[in-house]
């Protein structure tokens, strides 16, 4: 991972962080899956129009475009949304950025399947594991509670769906440029919601309301952790791979609980701070050559 990609890694993190947040809010007024739509017909709008003035093309040509365009946005777009912002209306949004940290635990399982030349090493499954029980104490759920809660099942679809597209997401063979690929994403995965909201029972674009609060919400969704969010995600996957991406659920919680305290007033438990250290030791283990290989370079560069 070069700085460059480190950067847009954390800048990704903080973006997704903040929208659990603003989600939560957004869903007082708006149902969960027109909320999805709305916010990615948004974000595929504002690609596309960056395709066009760029003057790239936007033609799919072949298979090797449709697979990603498709999986990508139906998995990772629509299904994981709908499913996700269904859960949150009953799942407080530290909780369930807390289950979306199974992503990196389902992540390993299936690209052993599907991509067998990527793994993590046994001290990497350690620092899975050590990393998910941070974000665990980030969020400090009630067991009880949870098990009894539908929306959690949601959220874990959610991130089921999330894992599948990752997954098989594979940008290889695309002959598009990733800027239009991921327009054509957003735009396929916002259209699958827009047809879910008119045939899922409870879902009504009519029912929503958009005083100015909420419409400051879904433009933020829309733009930055949407439209900007998923150009960086999509781009990242292609350099890093999904095991690599999968572990960005574990930086994201602590952004989450930091935007929700300066936002919305939420405070900070003792366990959240434990939870930040366990997620940064995860970490650790998990890149613990790449990091023995910079520090490496960075002592020789000092001539020690």
């Amino acid at each position: 991972m070069t700085r460059r990609d480190a950067a847009l890694y954390l800048g990704l993190a903080a973006a997704w962080g903040t929208a659990f947040v603003a989600t939560d809010a957004a869903l007082d007024t708006v149902q969960p899956i027109p909320l999805a739509a709305i916010r990615f017909d948004i974000a595929a709008l504002l690609l596309v129009g960056v395709v066009v003035a760029t003057g790239r093309s936007l033609r799919p040509r072949g298979w090797g475009d449709w697979s990603p365009i498709l999986i990508g946005g139906l998995c990772n777009i629509g299904l994981h949304h709908a499913l996700l912002f269904a859960g949150q209306q009953t799942v407080p949004p530290a909780v369930a950025a807390t289950l979306l940290g199974l992503v990196p635990v389902l992540t390993p399982a299936v690209t052993r399947f599907a991509r067998p030349d990527e793994r993590l090493s046994p001290l990497g499954v350690v620092g899975v594991l050590v990393g998910f029980g941070g974000v665990v104490l980030i969020a400090n759920p009630d067991p009880s509670n949870l098990a009894a809660s539908v929306g959690v099942g949601f959220v874990l679809a959610s991130a089921v769906a999330w894992t599948a597209g990752a997954v098989f997401t594979s940008e290889d063979d695309a002959e598009l440029g990733g800027l239009a690929l991921q327009a054509w994403m957003l735009l396929v995965g916002a259209l699958a919601l827009d047809a879910a909201a008119f045939v899922v029972p409870g879902q009504s674009f009519a029912a929503a309301a958009f005083p100015p609060e909420t419409v400051a919400w879904v433009l933020y969704l829309a733009v930055v952790p949407g439209a900007a969010g998923f150009l960086v995600y999509f781009t990242l996957l292609d350099r890093l791979g999904p095991i690599e991406m999968g572990l960005i659920e574990y930086v994201i919680p602590p952004f989450a609980a930091v935007f929700g305290w300066l936002v919305l007033g939420e405070g900070l438990a003792a366990s959240t701070i434990g939870g930040f250290l366990a997620v940064l030791v995860g970490f650790s283990l998990v890149k613990a050559s790449a990091l023995r290989r910079s520090l490496r370079v960075w002592l020789d560069a000092r001539g020690r």
